[in-house]
This record gives C-alpha cells, sequence and structure tokens, in this order.
C-alpha cells in the first residue's frame, strides 16, 4: 500500500509541475490598459537589410525578433502596443523578445518589407511577425490576427507572446 501511495505522489507532483510550466502568467486587476496609447511608429524608411540586421542582433542577444508592421493612425496598432506597455507583459516581453514597430503610414511605405517573408503586403495592420532562433517565421499563418486587437483581450494578446515563446 505503501508504494501505491507513493507512487500516486509522485505521478500528481509530476502532473502539476507539468501543468505549471505549460500554463500561461494571468493578468489581474491590476493589469489594464492605460491611456493616451502610444504612437510607437516613426516614418523611418527600412531596408531588408536593417530588418535583417536587426533578426540577427536580437537573435545574438538571445531574444525572440518581433517586427510589427502598422501606423500611429490606426486603433488596433496602438491598443495592441499599449497592451504590449502593461508592465507584467512588457516585463515578460523584454525577458523574451526584441521588437521592432515599422511604420507602413497610409500604406505607402515598408509594405514591401512583408513580402521578404512570405506575407502578401495587403492592407490590415498591426501585422505582427514572430521568429525563432534559426530565423524563422514562426507564425506565418497568422500573422494578421491582430487587426481586430480592439476586440481582444489584454489576456489574449498577452497569451500569444507566451505561446510564441520559444526560449
Amino acid at each position: 500500500m505503501n508504494k501505491i501511495l507513493k507512487c500516486s505522489f509522485s505521478i500528481m507532483i509530476t502532473c502539476a509541475i507539468s501543468f505549471s510550466l505549460s500554463a500561461n502568467v494571468m493578468l489581474d486587476k491590476n493589469d489594464v490598459l492605460k491611456t493616451p496609447l502610444p504612437t510607437p511608429y516613426d516614418g523611418k524608411i527600412y531596408s531588408a537589410n536593417d530588418l535583417n540586421n536587426f533578426i540577427n542582433k536580437a537573435i545574438k542577444n538571445y531574444k525572440q525578433p518581433i517586427l510589427i508592421f502598422g501606423a500611429n493612425w490606426c486603433p488596433d496598432c496602438r491598443i495592441f502596443s499599449g497592451t504590449m506597455d502593461i508592465p507584467k507583459i512588457k516585463s515578460y516581453i523584454n525577458e523574451h523578445f526584441e521588437v521592432l514597430y515599422i511604420d507602413v503610414k497610409r500604406y505607402e511605405i515598408n509594405m514591401s518589407l512583408m513580402e521578404e517573408y512570405g506575407i502578401p503586403s495587403q492592407e490590415g495592420v498591426p501585422r505582427v511577425l514572430v521568429f525563432d532562433n534559426e530565423k524563422n517565421l514562426i507564425n506565418n499563418s497568422t500573422t494578421a490576427e491582430w487587426r481586430t486587437a480592439r476586440d481582444r483581450s489584454a489576456q489574449e494578446i498577452f497569451n500569444f507572446f507566451q505561446e510564441m515563446n520559444k526560449s
């Protein structure tokens, strides 16, 4: 009987540890979107080489690179960015990722850069591209999912980053 209890206890501990390692960090009532919302897009025109240098530097610093195509006029871009600035989320992102905001203005600059990664340069932002440490785009089928960030919770956005973390 003692062996059965020990074995059962061992299995329960293993399951609890596995669950806690795979569970997402949860936000609480203090983790709220602050206003005014940020305006992180600066109008800079990037080259494919600039983006490759950013990706290489992030990986060299043991971080996953993220490219976010958007514009300051876009409410979904600003909500997504503002959510990223919630302290608990920001701390998590800073620990695991390097983020580069790429301004598209009114879809007149930097649009062709998406095609460098196999993403059609269509309207609709933000476009979020997340890479692993091998320079592979790991969310290539869902880069447009945040075009409706205003309809999503802060927890959903935080969960996205936690799911994209490959470190």
